[in-house]
């Protein structure tokens, strides 16, 4: 253990570094994969950058690399009238497939983002 990995635990520093700022911090990146595996056009953001056309399309993929996070912004709800965001951090190496959520009854339009 170097001596300021010691210094910085005793401040109590490493409990409140979470990975985003870690990755911040250390100038590392996440690269992933991210699928549409709907028939809906999904439109989402990594880091606040949209995803392209061909990726939002029904059977579009694209890998990003991420420098700030890999947080991953969508809309749960595939109708252009409605809108239900929901995010989650994305994992370096992960694949991730948006597929029809089939656990909201009533709703044949909401999609979630699995890892697949």
């Amino acid at each position: 253990m170097s001596k300021n990995q010691n210094i910085l635990e005793d401040f109590g520093l490493l409990e409140e570094l979470d990975e985003q700022a870690g990755e911040t911090i250390t100038g590392g990146y996440e690269v992933f994969t991210v699928k549409n595996q709907t028939k809906y056009n999904v439109s989402y953001l990594i880091d606040g950058t949209k995803a392209p056309g061909y990726a939002a399309k029904p059977g579009g993929s694209a890998v990003w690399t991420a420098y700030s996070g890999g947080i991953v912004k969508f809309d749960t709800d595939s109708r252009n009238n409605y809108v239900q965001n929901k995010t989650y951090n994305l994992a370096n190496g992960g694949v991730y497939a948006f597929r029809d959520n089939t656990t909201t009854k009533g709703n044949p339009y909401d999609i979630e983002l699995y890892k697949v």
